[in-house]
């Protein structure tokens, strides 16, 4: 299967190499080229843009899984081929798309979970770490191995990477093209779980199903909050002092508050 559609009374949308699916208010995008290990290419690229955009507005979305076909790899990076006879400009062009593309997903107010089955190595980690958490089945492996082709990371790696496991090791990952094992990834903090393949994407569908017990507006709150921390020139603080404020015109404060207070689950209607 090569095609799928996301069908929306206000949305049509056709996709060449992904495949999706709406289960229990989750959206599972499957990046679909196993016969290249499921590189990116700049159609790819725009294609997750496209589902993330219409996975944000659509509201029988509640969180998302992004993951690779078949048990090999997640995503093994970008389509090299594609790099072939590049100018400069070009070059920053690509670079520009693919930061643009994996920014919407880090900014997403639902939450977004990579499920890395296999490799995921360059465009492939930088993926995974635009999303909020990471599951890898114990099978993964991770870099940022561009120096081997004479380039750098260019979708966010060289900054994500330091984010999430901190300069010393990301400067060793990026400068000699290193890969780590997922359990190596488990002990630098770079993913939050390592399941079998098996339990990959079901280990995925429970952490989403916490989440998805919990105030929408409250959630997308704390990420729009946490990611102000890394933001130049944007006082974190104050953007949580905004949003926390935020929380008290929507209903569900209203509702979480009175759940406590009568000792009862919430419903949140995320209002």
């Amino acid at each position: 299967m090569t095609e799928e559609t996301l069908i929306n009374p206000q949305v049509f949308m056709t996709f060449k190499k992904l495949l999706t699916k709406i289960e229990n208010e989750i959206l599972t995008i499957t990046i679909n080229r196993p016969a290249k290990l499921n590189a990116l290419n700049k159609g790819m690229v725009l294609e997750i843009g496209q589902a993330i955009k219409w996975a944000i507005e659509n509201p029988e979305v509640r969180g998302i899984i992004i993951t690779g076909a078949g048990n090999e790899s997640f995503v093994s990076g970008a389509d090299i081929t594609e790099f072939t006879g590049k100018t400069p400009e070009e070059g920053m062009a690509m670079a520009q798309l693919g930061q643009a593309t994996f920014k919407s997903i880090e900014n997403s107010p639902k939450p977004v979970i990579a499920a890395v089955n296999g490799y995921a190595l360059g465009g492939g980690c930088e993926l995974a770490m635009s999303c909020h958490l990471r599951v890898a089945s114990d099978n993964a492996t991770f870099g940022q191995p561009e120096v081997s082709i004479g380039v750098i990371a260019g979708y966010g790696g060289t900054q994500n990477l330091i984010q999430c496991i901190g300069k010393t090791k990301a400067m060793e990952l990026h400068l000699t093209g290193d890969w780590i094992s997922a359990s190596e990834a488990l002990k630098f903090g770079l993913v939050n779980y390592v399941t079998t393949q098996e339990q990959l994407i079901p280990k995925c569908v429970e952490i989403l199903e916490k989440i998805k017990s919990k105030s929408p507006k409250a959630v997308g709150g704390a990420i729009v909050a946490m990611n102000a921390f890394f933001k130049d020139g944007v006082d974190g603080f104050q953007v949580e002092v905004n949003e926390f404020g935020k929380c008290f015109s929507y209903e569900d404060v209203k509702e979480g508050t009175a759940a406590f207070i009568e000792k009862r689950k919430p419903n949140f209607s995320g209002k």
